[in-house]
């Protein structure tokens, strides 16, 4: 197990994720200790296509593309150590526990994206995750994930069943 840290710019995310505009939300890996932790950062932006209607004269970030943006972070955590290809292969939600969102995150503010493993066994993942701006929680929860085989039309080899 290396405890080199890795970082990844977002050329290299593109090729890990299959996510893209608009759901892509994770615009840079600052650090990245396979089996281990990721820290990562998004970068939010007035340009954001949510805000024209969360909220028109307050904007904030929904709490629920913030756990998104964590287990697109997750993801990334676990493409780092296991691999796969991205054409067939689907990284699903299974669970999220304890979800709390203590700051609300508008429009200049940038995301740091902090998740760490904590098990994997029989194919689910499980972490710990949480959102900080300027040093404080956005939002934190334990995040439950799976890695699923698509079939030729893109579904979850589970979902067949």
């Amino acid at each position: 197990m290396s405890t080199e840290k890795i970082n990844l710019d977002i050329h290299k995310i593109l090729t890990l994720l299959p996510h893209r505009y608009p759901i892509l939300l994770v615009d840079r890996v600052l650090e990245l200790e396979p089996h281990r932790s990721i820290k990562a950062l998004k970068n939010v932006s007035i340009n954001e296509p949510y805000f024209m209607g969360h909220f028109p004269k307050r904007p904030v970030m929904p709490g629920v593309l913030i756990l998104e943006a964590l287990a697109q972070t997750a993801a990334l955590l676990t493409f780092a150590e296991e691999p796969h290809d991205p054409h067939n292969t689907l990284y699903l939600f299974v669970g999220i526990d304890n979800a709390r969102f203590k700051r609300v995150v508008e429009p200049g503010d940038q995301l740091i994206l902090n998740v760490t493993f904590e098990r994997h066994m029989r194919g689910i993942w499980k972490f710990d995750a949480r959102a900080e701006v300027d040093g404080m929680v956005a939002a934190e929860a334990g995040l439950i994930c799976t890695v699923r085989r698509a079939d030729r039309n893109g579904q979850s080899d589970a979902a067949s069943r």
